[in-house]
């Protein structure tokens, strides 16, 4: 869907905050049509950007969790 949304899952790197929110803003860029939103859509798009980031988070932590018990 978005190409330009690099891979954050890796073995050996973890994925710092700020890649995680731009992968985030990348995707929501994509999604709305908007690569900067009008001021009334900005408060919507940053909620969208925080969540996608947070749910992103929490998925590298839990798929991260489970490849590390799968090597050890």
């Amino acid at each position: 869907m978005c190409r330009s949304i690099k891979t954050l899952r890796h073995a050996d790197v973890v994925a710092t905050d700020e890649e995680i929110r731009a992968a985030a803003r990348q995707f929501v860029r994509k999604v709305s049509g908007f690569r900067e939103p009008t001021g009334k859509h900005q408060v919507a798009f940053e909620g969208a950007v925080d969540e996608i980031a947070v749910a992103s988070q929490r998925l590298l932590e839990t798929i991260s969790g489970n490849l590390a018990r799968r090597t050890a």
